[in-house]
């Protein structure tokens, strides 16, 4: 019989208290071999704690940490194989790009040669040959965090940690990177576990999303099943933009808000229940792309403002018969100006149904 290979890492149960605040409950995630999973909440949700409990920084007050089959629950930080970068970068000022990316190989007392090999290797992995004479001072925040990359790597770790590692530099520099790293990472094969609280870097990079609040695991999926399918109110408002609408059910699949029923796949949510109906701001059809008279969910408001973002904007609507409450509403440039969209104008457009997620209101 075929053994089959451990996971890269299981939490199984890990709980922590600093006193009486509980940082984490019960948390349970399997990472297997290859993945690069985002851990991604608001401060405080736990994601940080968890990753230095995983790391033997901190120690949990009960479960157990279980790698490539390992139980390392209560191991020192040094009797467990990954490698880790922070968001300070945390290079040894005084040792040069060499020395730095070195440090790791040089204390399991490798060979001179067989240091200087792969020095040279992870350098040029990075984008940095030819640098290693230089010192951290000489090297932008950019090539800093390379820098800091390769010498986590540099003992080939069976576990990359990544902890805010792109917080730290500007809009620019933190997109080129968060590619390279994807990248990088898909190269070289390694588990790698990021930590994140921004929600573009964690759809983007991540193979799965784990979405954290009040120290305990909300949601775990792909990033479009996250992002698309959310299973909780926390999860719907907390990736990505959406409008969240007060409303009635009305049985049928159908839904009140305000003076307008709207149409949307029945759920189970008995009659006259209150909810909230969570749908993102692309989650709509305009008059481009078609007639609407007809269309199932059709809305006309009046634009309240317009919020200009490059190569798209986004639209405050105050919808008719809704009471009050308006909406965003997506549009690229192009739309934007073929259909009028400034402020005071009427607006025609229809919602995708299907695209609504329905929450009881408590």
């Amino acid at each position: 019989m075929t053994a089959i290979a451990a996971s890269a890492l299981q939490l199984q149960g890990i709980h922590k208290a600093f006193g009486s605040f509980i940082a984490l409950q019960s948390v349970d995630l399997t990472i297997e071999r290859g993945e690069l999973v985002c851990f991604v909440g608001p401060s405080g949700c736990g994601k940080t704690t968890l990753l230095r409990i995983i790391a033997g920084l901190e120690s949990q007050t009960r479960g157990r940490v279980i790698q490539d089959g390992r139980d390392v629950s209560s191991a020192p930080p040094a009797a467990r194989d990954y490698g880790i970068v922070f968001q300070s970068y945390a290079l040894f000022p005084n040792l040069t790009i060499r020395d730095n990316v070195a440090y790791g190989l040089v204390n399991r007392r490798r060979g001179r040669a067989e240091v200087e090999s792969r020095v040279a290797e992870l350098l040029k992995l990075v984008g940095l040959p030819g640098s290693g004479a230089k010192y951290p001072a000489q090297m932008s925040g950019g090539q800093q965090q390379r820098i800091a990359l390769a010498r986590a790597l540099a003992t080939a770790p069976s576990l990359l940690l990544l902890d805010e590692p792109l917080s730290a530099l500007d809009a620019k520099e933190r997109e080129r990177l968060r590619g390279e790293i994807r990248q990088l990472q898909r190269r070289v094969g390694v588990t790698t576990i990021l930590v994140t609280h921004d929600q573009e870097e964690a759809l983007s990079m991540a193979d799965r999303v784990v979405v954290m609040n009040q120290g305990a695991i909300e949601q775990v999926g792909a990033p479009l099943e996250v992002y698309e399918r959310p299973t909780t109110p926390f999860v719907a408002d907390f990736i990505g933009k959406v409008n969240v609408l007060s409303a009635t059910c009305v049985g049928d699949g159908r839904y009140r808000v305000g003076q307008v029923e709207l149409a949307v796949p029945a759920n189970g949510i008995a009659d006259g229940r209150p909810v909230r109906l969570y749908l993102r701001p692309e989650d709509r059809v305009l008059a481009d792309s078609g007639p609407l008279d007809g269309r199932p969910n059709r809305l006309q408001g009046s634009v309240r403002n317009v919020d200009f973002l490059g190569t798209y904007c986004l639209a405050t609507i105050d919808v008719d018969g809704f009471d009050g409450q308006s909406m965003l509403v997506y549009f690229s440039l192009n739309q934007a100006l073929e259909l009028g969209v400034r402020e005071g104008a009427s607006i025609p457009f229809a919602l995708r149904g299907e695209r609504v997620r329905v929450f009881a209101r408590e």
